[in-house]
């Protein structure tokens, strides 16, 4: 099952935006040894999070201020920010947040840049 639904959504990634995905963040950060073991061996790299906050709660949208104030918080280096594409505030305050984080001396690279 998991096999199944991780090319799933390989295969509509690739379709939609002509990217072949190769790392993987588990839905929620829940996995197991069976799970990292089925998305290794189909050749992905498993990459969490080291900040989130609760934007995915769509009944606690509509605190922009919040949403900035948490974010800009919680910057640190080799920060790997979750933010979900289905918060309003995420996308009302991205920009000013952008640019913010680039002020404060920090830059924005590709978890590609990590990898040794």
């Amino acid at each position: 099952m998991i096999k199944e639904e991780v090319m799933k959504l390989h295969s509509v990634v690739y379709e939609k935006y002509n990217y072949e995905m190769k790392y993987i963040r588990p839905p929620q950060g829940e996995y197991s040894e069976r799970t990292l073991n089925v998305t290794n061996n189909l050749g992905y790299t498993t990459v969490m999070w080291s900040f989130a906050y609760d934007d995915w709660d769509e009944k606690k949208q509509g605190r922009t201020d919040y949403a900035k104030e948490k974010i800009i918080s919680n910057i640190h280096p080799g920060c790997v920010m979750l933010l979900h594409a289905t918060s309003k505030d995420n996308s009302e305050v991205l920009g000013d947040i952008i640019k913010e984080i680039k002020k404060m001396g920090y830059e924005f690279r590709s978890i590609d840049d990590f990898q040794k």
